[in-house]
């Protein structure tokens, strides 16, 4: 019913249109010729202005094109501007990521360089404190190998190795032997090869090198072990 009831007021209003657009297109010639009669300008005056008002509403005119046209190329150009500046936009968002996956890979190959060195760092270390440990070992050795001469027993070995230079270098050498061999049958209580070093240091550098002569014919192995032991010796002071 609804549907019917539309129709037929939309058909009226065309019709109503038409008849209107029709009357006011006969009618338009003979307001013309006839504006000289009041009379007939007066009976056709609202109906001439009724359609022409109609008319010139339905009908675009050129000042009307103009500025459809004028509004059209003003957002041609706008959306022109937009579209510029969208490209504009999408370029620096596109510097912008590029300057970022530049920055990233530069930190990406600083984060590795970085560990490799702390790595190679580490290493280091533990070759620097495996070195020290070595140093210190040796150090420690060499302070348990050497031979210290104290200053109060000082004047008594000056005055054994001077009894003995009036010896023989055969009987000094087997006396010093026996003095140094005692280390490992007496133990720390009796005589020991510092002893017989102490001796040999002060004794002259005459009778000292007839000395170990001697010791290389009988016992080599010891002449070998008195000649080290002599380059670590330190008097104290």
């Amino acid at each position: 019913m609804n549907k019917k009831l539309i129709t037929m007021t939309a058909a009226v209003s065309v019709v109503s249109f038409v008849g209107a657009f029709a009357t006011g297109w006969f009618t338009k010639p003979a307001a013309v010729k006839g504006s000289a009669d009041p009379n007939v300008a007066a009976n056709t005056g609202p109906s001439q202005t009724s359609t022409t008002t109609s008319l010139s509403t339905l009908m675009p005119t050129p000042e009307s094109d103009d500025q459809s046209a004028s509004t059209r190329a003003m957002s041609e150009q706008q959306l022109k501007e937009l579209i510029f500046e969208v490209r504009d936009k999408i370029q620096e968002y596109d510097r912008r990521l590029e300057t970022l996956q530049k920055e990233e890979e530069r930190l990406q190959l600083a984060r590795h360089t970085l560990k490799n060195d702390i790595e190679t760092l580490n290493h280091l270390r533990v070759d620097l404190a495996a070195t020290v440990a070595s140093a210190k070992n040796e150090r420690d050795l060499l302070l348990r190998s050497r031979v210290e001469i104290e200053k109060i027993e000082k004047a008594n070995l000056i005055a054994i190795a001077a009894a003995y230079d009036k010896m023989d270098a055969a009987s000094a050498g087997e006396i010093l032997t026996s003095m140094a061999m005692g280390q490992s049958n007496n133990g720390s209580g009796g005589a020991t090869v510092d002893d017989a070093v102490k001796i040999l240091h002060y004794m002259q550098d005459r009778t000292k090198a007839k000395v170990l002569s001697e010791l290389v014919n009988t016992e080599p192995a010891l002449a070998a072990l008195l000649c080290q032991k002599l380059k670590q010796i330190q008097e104290g002071k």
